[in-house]
């Protein structure tokens, strides 16, 4: 079954895809949907300052609830860190920030991907869903992967310079 999304100025009450028990199978039906705290996000926001505050509400979802989104950011944060007590050049240091950057916006997207296939089967076990969700986690880890070695190839080489003189000298 496939739910029409309402207009913007339409008054239709929003219908949400709730299961169902039905004779022991799952039935999706549709239901008046729930007040949550995104309410609007139904609706393409009415200005850019609304849009960032939606993604805004997604960064502080993932991090509040994505372990491995805030270990990711502190990882992060020490090899900027690191890249900046170095002295790396700024186009190093840049080149580590996009890796990171790209890193966080897999785990978002994982999450994202994760929160939808749990939508669509709910509590119940599904070969598709589980290679939809083992397919996205394995795309934050070869992200994390290219990024290690990314930042292991710009910070290693001077950081054994620093060990270096600080052994000898």
């Amino acid at each position: 079954m496939t739910l029409e999304r309402p207009s913007i100025s339409s008054n239709i009450p929003q219908l949400a895809v709730v299961p169902q028990e039905s004779s022991g199978s799952t039935v999706h039906e549709p239901k008046k949907a729930l007040k949550y705290k995104r309410e609007l996000s139904w609706k393409i926001a009415s200005s850019l300052a609304t849009s960032f505050r939606y993604a805004w509400g997604g960064l502080t979802y993932a991090f509040e609830t994505q372990r491995n989104f805030r270990i990711h950011t502190v990882i992060g944060t020490l090899a900027i860190g690191l890249g900046l007590y170095l002295q790396l050049k700024p186009v190093e240091i840049s080149v580590i920030g996009v890796t990171i950057g790209i890193v966080l916006a897999m785990e978002l997207l994982n999450t994202a991907i994760e929160s939808v296939v749990d939508l669509t089967v709910g509590q119940s076990y599904h070969e598709l869903a589980k290679i939809a969700k083992d397919c996205a986690a394995g795309a934050v880890l070869v992200s994390a992967m290219a990024a290690a070695i990314v930042a292991a190839a710009l910070l290693l080489p001077p950081l054994w310079e620093v060990v270096q003189i600080a052994i000898v000298g």
